[in-house]
């Protein structure tokens, strides 16, 4: 009744939003009768900040065009890979048509990032995915809002999770031979299960493993979302927090812990800070300062993009991972896709090099939580493993913004690297040219030649130029 309740209100008051929009609009423009009056700036800031407030903010897209590529601009395609109900495999390919740029990027290490599935989209990793393309063939995991998902599909539970990563992982290493996988936040638990069930099978395992601010152990140093996840019963979260999504949704019908609810709780955990930062925006409207507003937009219009998720999934997650530790316990069973139960088990890992961070002042993954894989992964012999700890960094500062670039990834990009393969020899015998079979370079004098007389030497500049992709 609530998720109903809920989406009646939004929908009254979208029309109210669009007003407000389009009288910041009229107040902001110079020409107009109203922008010339003694407070329009101030008019066109308040109902600039009131459309913000009161508008629905949809899914956003990656938006990633081009990267740099030591001195490069490389083309960015995304595309989808894999697409499961409830997620789909989201590649980033790129493209370029210098030999020596393609040359390198051929070299680079496959990387499949995990984006959580808590709360919002997986957008929220946007400057992750940017930094990591310079030196990566990146993937990641595109959750989808259950809300969409139509209930024919099934239910999507926790082990349903683990199963889609092997998959994902299994997929990049049918393509690339090996890959590397990064988890950041929530997906490190079912990512490590992913991980730990592939070894107990004896099946290949990925080169590395980067864990960010995850709850391995949410006893460590509990946070308050994780006191809120402890001390609560199972049945509280199933009374108080699961509602079915409307009729006008596709995923009619769908138990889900709705995105609205846990915005609600994302904005209860810092509300003066949110508060203020919109006083803020309010301040820069009126003052002109464009580059501050926009900044803000682009924040807040991430932020407040929120999914549905499963109700299965999250109840499970609650109890596997904050009520009964099932993962450091040694007591987690995972359903397969093919129906068998299998035990978690990381020690069983040992071909898997890990690397763990934390941010010192993360508030949503306390210190050691992540920390604490090294204790259950046994099996990996320690001159694999490693930690870092990000001195003034918080949760989204491991990830995001100038500490992720300027302090974590250099650490994630060298420890990738220290364990991918060298390339063959004959990829790299030329000093960084691209290298063309024999039958290649027989075949291009006759591609030559079916060009017209006038103009003999512009074909194979031509055909060097068309762009390739990686």
């Amino acid at each position: 009744m609530l998720y109903q309740l809920y989406e009646t209100q939004r929908s009254m008051m979208e029309p109210f939003s669009d007003l407000a929009n389009a009288a910041s609009k009229v107040f902001a423009n110079p020409l107009s009768l109203f922008g010339q009056s003694p407070f329009a700036q101030r008019m066109s800031a308040g109902f600039d900040l009131m459309h913000r407030l009161g508008r629905d903010y949809e899914k956003p897209e990656f938006g990633i065009r081009t990267v740099d590529v030591e001195g490069v601009a490389v083309a960015i395609h995304e595309r989808v890979e894999i697409s499961k109900p409830f997620c789909e495999l989201r590649r980033f390919k790129r493209f370029s048509d210098d030999p020596a740029t393609l040359d390198r990027l051929k070299g680079h290490p496959a990387v499949l990032v995990v984006a959580p599935l808590s709360g919002h989209y997986a957008t929220l990793l946007r400057d992750t995915v940017h930094t990591m393309l310079r030196d990566h063939k990146v993937y990641i995991t595109d959750w989808r809002n259950a809300r969409i998902v139509p209930l024919s599909e099934g239910e999507f539970h926790l082990d349903d999770y683990v199963n889609y990563v092997q998959e994902f992982i299994r997929h990049l290493q049918a393509t690339y031979g090996n890959c590397h996988v990064m988890s950041v936040c929530q997906p490190t638990v079912p990512v490590l299960a992913a991980v730990s069930l592939m070894a107990s099978r004896g099946e290949k395992t990925p080169l590395s493993m980067t864990m960010m601010g995850g709850p391995i152990d949410a006893r460590k140093s509990p946070t308050a979302v994780n006191n809120l996840a402890m001390n609560k019963s199972h049945s509280w979260f199933e009374n108080n927090v699961i509602y079915r999504v409307p009729s006008s949704f596709p995923g009619a019908g769908r138990p889900v812990y709705p995105g609205f609810l846990q915005h609600s709780g994302f904005v209860a955990m810092n509300p003066s800070n949110h508060a203020k930062s919109h006083y803020d925006y309010f301040q820069d409207l009126i003052k002109g300062d464009d580059a501050s507003t926009e900044a803000h937009r682009k924040f807040y219009d991430e932020y407040n993009a929120v999914l549905d998720m499963d109700a299965n999934y999250y109840l499970d997650t609650i109890r596997v991972v904050f009520q009964d530790f099932c993962l450091v316990n040694g007591t987690w069973d995972v359903r397969g896709v093919d129906g068998k139960i299998e035990r978690v088990r990381p020690q069983d890992i040992t071909t898997t090099a890990l690397f763990s961070v934390e941010g010192e002042l993360d508030d949503i993954s306390g210190s050691g939580q992540t920390e604490a894989v090294h204790a259950i992964c046994s099996g990996v012999e320690r001159s694999r493993q490693k930690h870092y700890e990000v001195k003034g960094a918080g949760h989204y500062g491991i990830f995001s913004g100038r500490r992720w670039r300027d302090m974590v990834y250099p650490q994630v990009k060298a420890f990738i690297l220290q364990y991918q393969p060298a390339r063959p020899q004959a990829d790299t015998a030329s000093g960084g040219a691209v290298q063309r079979s024999p039958a290649t370079r027989k075949a291009r004098p006759k591609r030559v030649a079916a060009k017209p007389a006038a103009a003999p030497r512009e074909a194979p500049a031509a055909a060097r130029k068309k762009p390739r992709a990686l």
